[in-house]
């Protein structure tokens, strides 16, 4: 039998039984030995590790977690909890079209705007290489996480504070007007090669919501002064939610 790549032991473990009759259960309770019965416990991985099964818990929240000890050229990551990125990679496997709009939050999250204009420029040369078969870029400018809240690439940013991509999202995905920008975002756009188009027949990103039924205006609600110039002055509001 193989045994556990975390501890080297025999990928067992012992039970007690719950099958007995009713005779067999008070024999039992009039005496001190427990009836116990050894199973199999072993979790293969695709690479072919065999693991207890305890590598797999669940926290007080009951959230599934995988913890494990990652060591690669990062370093070495003691209790890593790696249930998310193998969902996510199951997930990807699943819909590979979604791959960059992943990534595309991420660079959201991260407040990479021209890793972002980057993605958007790549995936236009697609559309147009393969006739449509890649999603197209508006698409993505609007995708929700499926896996997640639901949460647009706006509410990715308002969450984490990243104002610029606030500023870029309104300007390629909302019918923010015009004089709501200021100059500075129109000097960045120009640097990034980026332009508006017209909006007609797509949702402006302001009016999506996530799984909870909320806008990113309205998160941006709850996070304190770090949005308050922007409450006030609308820029968050979708036009059809004034």
């Amino acid at each position: 039998m193989a045994q556990c790549a975390a501890c080297q032991l025999p990928l067992t473990i012992d039970v007690e039984q719950d099958d007995q009759s009713d005779d067999e259960q008070l024999r039992e309770a009039s005496s001190s030995t427990e009836t116990t019965q050894t199973v199999p416990d072993d979790v293969e991985l695709g690479c072919g590790c065999h693991f207890h099964w305890n590598i797999s818990t669940v926290d007080p929240s009951g959230d599934l977690r995988v913890l494990c000890n990652l060591n690669n050229e990062g370093g070495l990551q003691e209790g890593l909890d790696i249930f998310q990125l193998l969902a996510e990679e199951s997930y990807l496997k699943a819909y590979p079209e979604e791959r960059k709009c992943r990534a595309y939050l991420e660079f959201c999250k991260e407040g990479d705007v021209d890793a972002i204009v980057d993605l958007l420029d790549d995936n236009e040369e697609e559309e147009a290489e393969m006739a449509g078969a890649a999603l197209p870029s508006k698409e993505i400018l609007r995708y929700q996480d499926a896996m997640g809240s639901m949460y647009t690439g706006l509410h990715v940013a308002v969450i984490h504070g990243q104002v610029d991509v606030v500023w870029l999202l309104l300007f390629l995905a909302s019918d923010l007007h015009v004089e709501q920008f200021p100059a500075e975002v129109f000097r960045a756009a120009e640097r990034l090669g980026v332009s508006r188009e017209n909006q007609r027949g797509h949702a402006d990103i302001r009016a999506l919501k996530d799984a909870s039924g909320k806008t990113a205006e309205q998160l941006a609600a709850g996070m304190g002064d770090l949005w308050q110039s922007w409450l006030e002055s609308g820029r968050l509001l979708a036009s059809e939610q004034c």
